[in-house]
């Protein structure tokens, strides 16, 4: 049986590089397209055989250059994202725009299937911007492309992410750790492991005209997600609640970094819980329930972290 090819836009980030050891171990092809191949590509090509993995260097809104990509794929995989905006990476830009431009060659080529990665917890938040692209983002996908995927994860951690390895890195430095709205807001952490096992999960099955819902297997508050972190490196931070006008001001005067730990848009969007909706499936219902706890995860990379790193681990401990 010949091997379907995945074209993977977004592929070197931490959910792509642990998709495409599944995929290929899966035989499929995979071709990835990056504007920045010098970064990972090196790396990337050592997670296949060779001839499983090709890497395409180019800029992702010249339609010239990534159509003839098109032609030879059975199956486009969008993993493109931004937290933060600057300069031309913007929400509207990269959630909106780009999006259009894969579905209009999706349908203008045949694909197979189309599978777009969103974000959970996103039909409430009015007032983020960030959330607002990611839906227009969705709707526009589904106009364009109708049999398209749309997965909706919660929070993403895993080692390679910028969450829980950012968090762990403020808590061991600051005595003090500002929380917001009392820290309430709740979230469905995922592991990435288990979100790559649903999208190779919709890809083997050919599951389509589907809005999915991504999740672990708990529901765990932000205040809660700080006191496991806390407690992982043998830290101690007070968490002290902060005016929202407060944490405006001081996200406003980290939007000045060129890669900000806080935005106000973000702030906004933590107003809002990061849970299943109950709306459309999730993956439970597709068949892959997951079954990665937050703290057992997190505790198998948290050394980095602990005084003495790596010696800190259970194995290096005298009895």
């Amino acid at each position: 049986m010949k091997a379907k090819n995945c074209l993977i836009f977004g592929g070197t980030g931490q959910i792509g590089t642990n998709l495409i050891r599944k995929l290929v171990r899966n035989n499929f092809k995979v071709t990835i397209v990056t504007r920045n191949a010098h970064k990972k590509g090196n790396f990337v090509k050592t997670q296949a055989n060779a001839g499983y993995i090709e890497i395409v260097e180019q800029n992702l809104f010249d339609r010239d250059k990534i159509e003839p990509l098109f032609k030879k794929a059975d199956i486009c995989i969008n993993l493109v994202g931004i937290l933060f905006e600057k300069g031309r990476n913007t929400f509207n830009n990269l959630h909106v725009h780009f999006p259009n431009l894969l579905a209009s060659l999706a349908k203008e080529h045949d694909l197979e299937q189309l599978v777009h990665l969103s974000a959970l917890g996103l039909d409430n938040a009015k007032d983020s911007n960030y959330a607002i692209s990611k839906l227009n983002g969705e709707k526009i996908v589904q106009e364009k492309f109708p049999k398209c995927t749309i997965l909706r994860p919660s929070v993403v951690y895993s080692v390679d992410d910028n969450f829980t390895t950012n968090f762990m890195t403020l808590l061991s430095r600051l005595p003090i750790f500002p929380i917001y709205y009392n820290g309430d807001t709740k979230f469905t952490p995922i592991h990435c492991s288990d979100l790559t096992d649903i999208i190779l999960k919709v890809i083997q099955d050919e599951i389509k005209f589907e809005i999915i819902e991504c999740g672990g297997p708990e529901v765990i508050s932000f205040k809660e997600i700080l006191i496991i972190l806390m407690k992982l490196i043998d830290k101690k931070s007070l968490l002290l609640p902060t005016p929202y006008f407060i944490g405006n001001m001081i996200a406003k005067m980290l939007e000045l970094a060129p890669k900000p730990l806080l935005t106000s848009d973000q702030l906004n969007l933590l107003k809002y819980d990061n849970i299943f909706s109950k709306q459309f499936k999730n993956n439970s219902h597709i068949g892959v329930p997951s079954k990665r706890v937050f703290e057992d995860e997190v505790k198998k990379y948290c050394y980095m972290w602990k005084d003495g790193g790596q010696y800190s681990t259970q194995k290096y401990q005298s009895e």
